[in-house]
């Protein structure tokens, strides 16, 4: 599939973000880097690659601030390339209200936000 194509399908615009993650899974503990997040996921920097394979679900922890993170339980769906792609399972109110925030101050349109959120249920 090409990248246009990809774009083409996607429910959820990606926020570029650059945030620190702690993410475990299993036995591992893994600190690394935010490249981007949506509604509906995230994509982490790995390196070294990642441990995990698709399918496997991981406890996120991502840092917005002192006293701002996202708590999130995801799937991996991709693996590759120095980046590991998840799907958010499960997120708490107060992660969900952060995460609507940072979504709608970068897509600056309501009507945007609003399609994206419907698209969850």
């Amino acid at each position: 599939m090409s990248p246009a194509e990809e774009t083409d399908r996607r429910h959820f615009h990606r926020i570029l973000f650059d945030a620190p993650v702690s993410v475990s899974g299993g036995e591992q503990e893994i600190s690394t880097r935010l490249i981007d997040i949506s509604l509906n996921g995230v994509l982490l920097e790995m390196n070294p690659p990642s441990p995990w394979k698709p399918g496997d679900r991981l406890e996120l922890n991502i840092r917005l601030g002192d006293e701002a993170f996202i708590d999130m339980q995801a799937v991996v769906v991709h693996s590759e390339r120095g980046q590991l792609g998840l799907t958010c399972e499960h997120i708490d109110m107060e992660s969900i209200a952060h995460l609507r925030r940072l979504v709608e101050l970068n897509l600056g349109d309501e009507s945007l936000l609003e399609r994206e959120l419907s698209a969850l249920g």
